[in-house]
């Protein structure tokens, strides 16, 4: 399991317990209301919709490659070299957004490969989420957006992130 900082593994553990209490029946609500959304037999869950990989889009496999490492008294990541060629580049990245602010725009969020299941959980690891910094807000959606930025590759972000993308904003696929 992929955890931001040890410092806030009991925490997130203990509000993951919280939220899947709570929001139990209202997941098998919209589980239930989905369902009929999804084609027959093709093996994913109604519930968590699948992004496709777009030309001139930055693909979550490729950002999924990279290691985590044992360096003295921690553990970092150890990126690939195509990974590590992305910083400081101007990238177009797909994924569902999870707000870090409250309010319908947002300025600051997490872009992830899996949308969030819960407010309090991270919908993925370090590897399959961008911290996103934009120039202008954007309007909170569910549906999966593009978003282009300045990528940075982070070898020691304090927090645990691997990937942030600065001066962002919305975008369309090549």
């Amino acid at each position: 399991m992929h955890v931001l900082s040890d410092r806030f593994l009991p925490l997130l553990c203990s509000l993951t317990v919280l939220a899947a209490l709570t929001a139990a029946p209202a997941f098998a609500q919209k589980s239930q209301q989905s369902a009929e959304h999804t084609p027959p037999g093709n093996g994913v869950p109604a519930q968590m919709p699948v992004i496709m990989d777009k030309k001139g889009v930055t693909s979550w496999n490729t950002l999924a490659k990279v290691k985590q490492v044992r360096a003295k008294n921690s553990i970092v990541p150890q990126f690939t070299k195509e990974v590590a060629a992305l910083n400081n580049q101007e990238i177009k990245i797909q994924g569902f957004m999870m707000p870090l602010e409250a309010g319908e725009k947002q300025k600051h969020f997490l872009i992830s490969h899996t949308p969030p299941t819960c407010s309090y959980c991270l919908p993925a690891g370090p590897e399959g989420v961008v911290e996103v910094k934009t120039k202008k807000p954007l309007k909170f959606t569910f549906e999966p957006l593009i978003i282009s930025g300045k990528m940075e590759i982070m070898k020691d972000d304090p927090m645990g992130l691997y990937y942030r993308m600065t001066d962002a904003s919305l975008s369309t696929a090549d």
